[in-house]
C-alpha cells in the first residue's frame, strides 16, 4: 500500500512547515488528490489517522477533495474528460491519450493553532 508512504511524506512536509513556521498544531489538512494520480483516499485516509497521534496532526481533520482527470486525445486533438487511467476517449474511443490533469496530489491548505 503506497498511501502510507505517501502519508509519510505528507507527515513530513507539515511537521516541517511547523518548524519552520513556529505553530503546534494542525486543525485542519485540506489535501487534492486528483482520479488519475494512482492514490485511494480512503487508504491515504487511513494512514494520516494511523500516523497522527503524537505529531503535529493529532485530532486535525482532514479533508481530501478528488478533482477530475483530463487527458489530451492525439486523434481528437482535444482535451477530453477521463475517469481513470486505461479509459478510452469519450468521443472517438482511441486509447492515444496523454493525462493533462488530475495526475497531482497536493497540500492545498494548513489550518494551525499556535
Amino acid at each position: 500500500m503506497h498511501e502510507a508512504s505517501l502519508a509519510g511524506g505528507i507527515l513530513k512536509l507539515v511537521e516541517d512547515a511547523a518548524q519552520r513556521e513556529a505553530f503546534g498544531r494542525v486543525t485542519v489538512l485540506r489535501l487534492e488528490a486528483g482520479r488519475l494520480a494512482g492514490v485511494e483516499v480512503r487508504a491515504l485516509r487511513f494512514a494520516l489517522e494511523a500516523i497522527a497521534p503524537g505529531t503535529v496532526l493529532q485530532g486535525a481533520e482532514i479533508a481530501i477533495e478528488e478533482t477530475d482527470g483530463q487527458a489530451w486525445c492525439l486523434p481528437c486533438a482535444a482535451t477530453v474528460p477521463l475517469a481513470r487511467r486505461g479509459d478510452p476517449c469519450p468521443h472517438c474511443g482511441s486509447h492515444q491519450l496523454q493525462p493533462t490533469d488530475g495526475t497531482e496530489l497536493r497540500v492545498v491548505d494548513l489550518l494551525v493553532d499556535d
